[in-house]
């Protein structure tokens, strides 16, 4: 039945041109035969909201189905990042994911991460983080806390409790941060460590708000800082950007850097609304992985698509340099065997 299920939902999904034909161009970069030139979008159809992990050899990239959500989660699997194929979890559902005091919102911005030999889920559904779990990328997953949120709405409405990230610092002890605002104003960020069994929190959640945030946190560390970067602006528009705050601890205080934001809509390359994203690293280079308004650009729309770009530090000043969103991206050649 799951598997009909998921056949059904993927046939409507090319159907509505959800998930288009793949528009990627790839050749070899000059001649380097080691490296691919990927062309953005990367990942055919209408997506936000990008995680990415790296398991056996593929990557997984898991997304907002958009507009605004679906009843499930999207999944791309790729070996090579260039062919791509598309899967739907079991987990999380808008069904499943349902408490007293949940909202109408939909499945929202997933992060992904390994943790020893389990992946750990953390997501939004109607207004509240959800967190799974599984021995594998693709599942089965498996709710965490029954049908109870890891973080209940804010009925006060101080901030929105969505875009829930976790991070892994080098002593292995883990971290989530979260939040919003409402209105596109008004965008709060919190902390609090994780517990060892990844669903409960070790210390009490503390806001940890750098200047000019609204939502979308995502923590990497280098050179021994903390590096919390995050989107303000509307993503509904082309005030959507990327920032980036610095921090002595996973905790902060975090001061906004001189050079932020490090990434936002650049005209001249047809590049409108960047933000929400992720990093990662992939045989000794960065990269951003993140999401843009799709051509034609249209204000108020959410018809958002992934896409991928290197970045580095400066390591002289202690920055990330600003990322120019290219719509060619050089990457390693995989070769499978």
């Amino acid at each position: 039945m799951r598997i009909r299920f998921h056949f059904i939902i993927f046939t409507a999904c090319i159907a509505t041109g959800v998930c288009a034909q793949q528009n990627l161009r790839h050749s070899a970069a000059g001649s380097n035969s080691h490296t691919v030139t990927l062309t953005n979008p990367v990942i055919p159809g209408y997506f936000a909201d990008p995680s990415l992990v790296q398991y056996e050899g593929k990557f997984y990239v898991y997304a907002t189905c958009d507009p605004w959500g679906g009843d499930s989660l999207a999944c791309w699997v790729s070996d090579d990042f260039q062919k791509w194929t598309l899967h739907f979890l079991n987990y999380p559902t808008k069904e499943q994911c349902t408490s007293p005091s949940s909202n109408d919102n939909k499945v929202w911005a997933p992060s992904v991460v390994q943790k020893g030999d389990y992946f750990y889920m953390y997501v939004s559904v109607g207004s509240e983080v959800w967190c799974g779990k599984a021995s594998h990328p693709l599942g089965p997953w498996k709710n965490m806390l029954g049908d109870k949120p890891l973080i209940a709405y804010d009925k006060t409405k101080y901030y929105h409790v969505i875009d829930a990230e976790a991070f892994i610092d080098d002593d292995g002890r883990a971290y989530l941060y979260w939040g919003s605002g409402w209105e596109w104003i008004n965008g709060h960020c919190y902390a609090a460590e994780l517990g060892d069994d990844m669903s409960s929190f070790k210390t009490n959640p503390v806001e940890v708000t750098p200047k000019n945030y609204f939502e979308g946190p995502f923590m990497i560390k280098h050179g021994g800082k903390y590096f919390l970067t995050y989107s303000d602006g509307k993503t509904i528009d082309s005030t959507y950007k990327v920032r980036y705050a610095v921090g002595e601890s996973p905790f902060g205080p975090f001061t906004e850097a001189p050079n932020s934001p490090i990434l936002q809509t650049t005209p001249e390359l047809q590049v409108y609304g960047p933000g929400h994203h992720s990093f990662f690293r992939f045989r000794g280079k960065n990269y951003i992985l993140y999401h843009r308004h799709s051509l034609p650009f249209k204000e108020g729309t959410a018809m958002r698509q992934i896409c991928i770009n290197e970045f580095e530090f400066d390591h002289t000043k202690g920055l990330i340099k600003n990322i120019a969103p290219n719509n060619t991206q050089k990457f390693p050649r995989v070769t499978n065997h």
